[in-house]
């Protein structure tokens, strides 16, 4: 039998402002997706939550959330609020982790746009817009999706949506 591995775990941000959403233009240097437009986010890390007090004897809770505050103030230097969940996803290349990602959608809570060296460049942008942005793939129907849910519907995500 093949060796399982264990997932690493992405989440990431949908911030909505002013019915506009926050993009990332990812660095030429980045290893995946160089110069790709993406939303922020990030790894979850035993560090994250190894040091804080348990929320329960033998549980930390809200770790997700705290780690998705802690990555979009990092990518992109604000604050945000409202965290729900919007969809997830799997990958996995030979010779690497399989990764699971999980997407939020977000408020903007406050703040200045201030990127860290993996981005080179951000947008506020309407859905109407994202339709001509170079996104990373399936990103663009997150955004549908997020849209939907300010909208009060719910739906899973769904390819060319």
């Amino acid at each position: 039998m093949a060796e399982k591995k264990l997932f690493k775990v992405v989440i990431t941000a949908i911030v909505v402002k002013d019915n506009r959403y926050l993009i990332l233009k990812r660095s030429p240097n980045e290893k995946k997706f160089p110069s790709r437009w993406t939303v922020p986010g990030g790894k979850l890390t035993t560090e994250d939550y190894v040091h804080l007090e348990k929320d329960t004897p033998y549980y930390w809770y809200n770790v997700l959330e705290q780690t998705l505050r802690r990555e979009v103030k990092e990518e992109a230097g604000i604050e945000i609020k409202n965290i729900r969940y919007v969809t997830s996803l799997a990958d996995y290349y030979e010779n690497d982790e399989p990764t699971l990602v999980i997407s939020c959608l977000s408020d903007y809570a406050g703040g200045e746009v201030i990127l860290d060296s993996s981005m080179v460049d951000f947008r506020w942008t309407t859905l109407e817009e994202a339709k001509n942005i170079d996104l990373i793939e399936g990103i663009y129907e997150e955004l549908v999706l997020a849209e939907r849910m300010l909208m009060g519907e719910r739906d899973e995500w769904k390819s060319g949506d």
